[in-house]
Formats: structure tokens, sequence, C-alpha cells
């Protein structure tokens, strides 16, 4: 126990013992500040609530802006098949952050692992609470024995359903659903067979493909910006594969210095680097046509610059155990996309088949269903209500965008020259106005502008 009136005695000794006494003192009240910051978290309405759910384990405090009253980490129980409630269970990953219990609530579907207590574009426009799920067989939500069989868009939409009315004992607010790319996909899933689960979905970036490989991505990627740019594109790749023997050895450089473990020997590494570029490129735009060095650069700058488009661990062991289920999915159920050889055959050596197949996890078993898409899309189109979809024009994703026939009042925002990375914030002035009047004449309330 700290003596408090020693130490009062001892300030007026001398100038160096009192500036220690207020050392001690400074850290004992910030002790204080912590320790009553976590006695009240734990003591708080909101946690005792969390506790008093059978279902949730392992409620963690976790930091937050100060936008918020509490956040918290914690796992949710599932079971591992919907369809039989009493068998295996695994428990899911979620973040809450918490402002107001009749504050609307915005729910956030993650397609891969959870990156963190992040607050999305939506919580912050709408001032909202907000929930992060983690997507099943993704980072600390993976099941103890990965049957790849459940591993699939019912049963993902069913853990968020369960989810959601568990939390609407909390929250009363409207609820908005989000997520983006595959994230985005798994809101329109959740939509799809829960749609009264929730008031308004805003998928960004999402895909809705037809096909297993499928092949609008060819017709984009034929088509997308200028004649003149895309020839460009094509020359680099070439080029890239000519340099063959001077880039393998960068690439032998970078795995030693870096400790980077690729997923396959180099010369199929630098194949596959080439055929993915054009994707990339386009996707993400994060290089202009003017940055694509020509056809008579060294090996160095085409290795640089790929390496800026194309980073490295896309094609690491890493990056194929990280991505392993979603690609089970997506030759299963909900598609992907591969690549046209012709403009390069005569150059390939390792990659003699376009086909992407070769991601699926050897241990999964791969029946590609195509009337999952079909039934998604048929859904969306006739039936599928208040949903806001985000886009960006250039992404090589929007090749496979949905497409609205007028029948629901569902709205659809390009952007222009947009990429993979298009968010609410980029469109200006009037397409701005209707996204935010748009959500407001949904949920009923009004945006700060």
């Amino acid at each position: 126990m700290i003596n408090f009136q020693s130490g009062f005695q001892r300030i007026f000794v001398n100038g160096a013992e009192k500036i220690m006494y207020k050392k001690v003192y400074l850290l004992l009240i910030a002790f204080l500040f912590v320790n009553s910051f976590v006695v009240s978290q734990s003591e708080s309405t909101l946690f005792k609530k969390l506790k008093s759910f059978k279902e949730i384990s392992d409620i963690t405090p976790v930091k937050h802006d100060t936008t918020f009253s509490e956040a918290y980490e914690m796992m949710v129980t599932q079971p591992l098949d919907h369809n039989k409630p009493n068998g295996t269970k695994f428990k899911q990953r979620i973040f809450l952050l918490h402002k107001n219990e009749t504050f609307s609530t915005v729910f956030v579907t993650e397609g891969y692992a959870a990156g963190g207590n992040y607050t999305s574009e939506l919580t912050r426009i709408l001032n909202s609470n907000q929930i992060i799920v983690e997507h099943r067989y993704f980072g600390k939500s993976i099941p103890q024995k990965k049957d790849w069989k459940y591993l699939n868009i019912k049963q993902a939409a069913a853990d968020h359903h369960s989810i959601v009315q568990l939390f609407k004992k909390i929250y009363s607010g409207k609820w908005v659903s989000t997520g983006i790319s595959k994230g985005g996909q798994t809101t329109l899933y959740f939509k799809r067979f829960y749609p009264n689960d929730i008031d308004v979905a805003v998928p960004y970036v999402a895909p809705v493909n037809l096909a297993q490989e499928d092949p609008r991505i060819y017709m984009f990627l034929n088509s997308v910006g200028t004649e003149e740019c895309r020839k460009k594109i094509i020359q680099f790749q070439r080029a890239f594969l000519t340099k063959r023997e001077e880039i393998v050895k960068l690439l032998m450089s970078d795995a030693e210095k870096e400790n980077i473990h690729f997923a396959w020997d180099y010369d199929f590494v630098l194949e596959y680097m080439t055929l993915e570029y054009s994707f990339a490129f386009w996707q993400w735009g994060s290089t202009k046509c003017e940055d694509i060095p020509a056809a008579d650069a060294t090996a160095e700058q085409l290795y640089q610059h790929m390496k800026k488009s194309n980073p490295l661990y896309f094609f690491t062991q890493k990056a194929m155990d990280d991505f392993g289920p979603f690609y089970v999915q997506a030759y299963n159920e909900i598609g992907y996309y591969g690549y046209d050889l012709s403009p390069f055959k005569d150059l390939l050596k390792e990659i003699k088949d376009g086909s992407n197949i070769m991601l699926v996890p050897k241990d999964a078993k791969i029946k590609y269903d195509c009337s999952v898409m079909q039934d998604v899309n048929y859904w969306l189109q006739k039936y599928g209500s208040n949903i806001l979809y985000i886009y960006g024009g250039n992404d090589t994703w929007s090749a496979t965008s949905i497409q609205l026939l007028g029948l629901t009042n569902a709205v659809k925002m390009v952007k222009k020259g947009g990429s993979h990375g298009t968010r609410i914030k980029n469109f200006d002035g009037e397409e701005k106005e209707i996204i935010y009047s748009t959500l407001e004449n949904w949920l009923g309330i009004r945006i700060k502008r």
C-alpha cells in the first residue's frame, strides 16, 4: 500500500524529491484512471447484456475512437451446419462498436478474415453502431475440422442471420448491411436468403459472377480504357516474359532478402504474374498507362513496375493459405476468372491452361453448381429492393456487376474511371447527393452533409 502521509512529508525536503513525488503522483492518477476505465467497461449495461447471451464468449474490450462509448471483440458460437443446430459447433469472431441502443447499426459482412476493429465509411456517414463479422473458415473463425462442404453461401448467410437476430435484442434502430468486394458479395447472399433481416444493403464493388470462370472478364479487358493503353499493357507483358532469365534472378534475390516463400517455382511465378497483370492493372488503378515501361525497358524497370501493380505477396504460399477457402467457394459456387493466353502462347513455358483452378486447396473437392449464382442473380434482379450498389467503372470486377432490370427500387452507382477501391467519398456533387438521398429515403433519416 502507498503511504501518502510520508509522501507529503518528503515534498518539502528538497526539489529533487518534489519532482520524484510528482512523477509518482501522476503515475498513480494514470493507474487509477485506466483501472476505473476497465472497471466501468466490465460493469456497463452493454457488457452485462453481452455476457448474458449463451452464444457469446471471450468478450474483450478493444480500442476505439472517441465517437464510440464501448468496443469489444468476441466470439459467437455457431452450428457448423445450420440444418443441424445441435450438431458440431465452431466459434466465429465479431467486433462491436457501440454508440447507442436506439441508433442504427451497420452490419459489416467480411468476405475473408476480419482485419480488426476499424470504422467503416458507412458507419461514419450514418453515425451508427457497428458489427463486423469475420467469414466462416477464415482468420479465427475456422472450424476445428475443416469440412469444406459447409463452406457455402447458405451456411454463411445463416451465420449472419443468427448474429443479427441476437443483436436485435440490444439494438432497436434500423439495420444496414455492407461489405467490400467478397464482403460485398457476402452482403448480397445474406440479403438473398434473409431479406427481412436488414433494412438496407450497401455492397461495394461486389461481382455477381455467372460462371466458374466468367467470360465477361475477357470482354472487359479487351474494351476498357483506350486501345493504345491496352496495346501497351500487352507489350509490357510480352517484354516481361522475354526478359525471363534476368527477372527470375530478381525474383530469387527478393525471395532471399525478404524471406519470401513462393507457392510455385520461379518460372511459374513469373508467368503467373504476367497473366495476372492486366486484371490487377485495371482492378486497382494504382498505376496509370503512362507509368507502364516501354518494351525496351531494362529488366529491373519492368520488374519494379510489376511489383507495384502486382505485389509479390499474392504469389506466396502464405497467400494461398490465407485465401484457400475463397478459392473453394469460387470454384464450387460464386465464380472467378481465368486468363486469355493467346497473346503470349509463344512465350509461355510453364502455364498451358488459362484456368485458375490450381489455386484451390488440394484437399477440397470441386463440383461447380451454376444454379447457385443464377438463383442469386435472378432474385436480386426481381426482388432485391433497398440495395445500393457501389462500383468503380474501370475495376475489372465491374465486368460482372449486377445488371438491374428496373424491377426493384435498387440503385447502382458507378464511379467513372473508378477502381476496386471506389467508395462513396469518391463520388462528387450530384452523384453523391443521389447516394445520400437514397439512404435517407430508405432509412427515414437525415444525413449530415
